[in-house]
């Protein structure tokens, strides 16, 4: 039986079984324990009945700052996953909407107008389990270091899922994988 819970800061060195994969980002030790003090809300752990963790999500919630409202890539108050792994192992038992399940009320708590990811346009696994959130628009060459080596770069895919405070749909469109942006039209500040 797997159970559901916050990620403690000890869980950093329990995470092997799920980062070891080729489409996982792993981070330093002080990237996860920034996101554990700022948004520890956002930060999930499935954990199996022998204590091994064996999927985890990690989000946050932000918005680009007020000079670049006028922008056309704006991004309001909104969740973003940043981290969403499962152990090969664990994998089609659900553990992935569970955990993004508890992001999404995370996220909700927190008034935000959205959830949203990058996916790796090869990653057909998780283009089709988020299929259903809706591709907002594909990032040209945004990733450099394609893990299956068939391309020098990889396109994303900003895939999102509109919450109750985006009523009117505002935040998503139709066709999203024919609008294309590059990585330097994104803010990243």
């Amino acid at each position: 039986m797997t159970s559901i819970r916050a990620f403690r800061p000890q869980d950093l060195f329990r995470t092997n079984l799920a980062n070891l994969d080729p489409l996982t980002e792993n981070y330093n030790i002080d990237f996860y324990l920034q996101y554990l003090c700022k948004w520890p809300s956002l930060f999930t752990v499935a954990e199996d009945q022998h204590g091994n963790i064996t999927g985890y999500v990690m989000g946050k919630v932000e918005e680009d700052p007020p000079y670049v409202h006028f922008m056309e890539n704006y991004l309001p108050w909104h969740g973003h996953v940043t981290a969403l792994t499962v152990a090969p192992q664990y994998r089609r038992l659900g553990l992935a909407k569970t955990l993004t399940g508890a992001l999404e009320r995370g996220c909700e708590a927190q008034d935000a107008w959205f959830v949203d990811l990058f996916v790796r346009e090869g990653n057909d696994t998780a283009v089709n389990l988020y299929r259903g959130l809706g591709v907002f628009r594909r990032v040209v060459d945004y990733y450099s270091d394609d893990p299956t080596g068939r391309k020098p770069v990889e396109d994303a895919y900003d895939m999102r899922k509109p919450l109750s405070r985006d009523k009117k749909r505002q935040h998503i469109r139709e066709n999203g994988e024919n609008f294309r942006v590059n990585p330097e039209d994104l803010y990243h500040g």
